[in-house]
């Protein structure tokens, strides 16, 4: 049987806490269609992987640039 390694989920909050940005931000990303695959828990909030992050900080350096 091969063991799968559950991949890290973030809540909005902690990275809102981790990028210092609100989390009206952070869904207008998403709105915009600047941010996309975030996923949902089974109440419907948002959960964000590792792609996620990655996209969030390529989207903050193309922004101070």
């Amino acid at each position: 049987m091969v063991k799968r390694k559950n991949p890290r989920k973030y809540k909005t909050k902690e990275i809102c806490d981790r990028f210092d940005i609100s989390r009206a931000t952070l869904f207008r990303w998403e709105g915009e269609g600047v941010l996309v695959g975030v996923g949902r828990d089974w109440r419907g909030w948002r959960v964000y992987d590792e792609n996620n992050v990655m996209a969030i900080e390529k989207i903050i350096k193309n922004k101070n640039a």
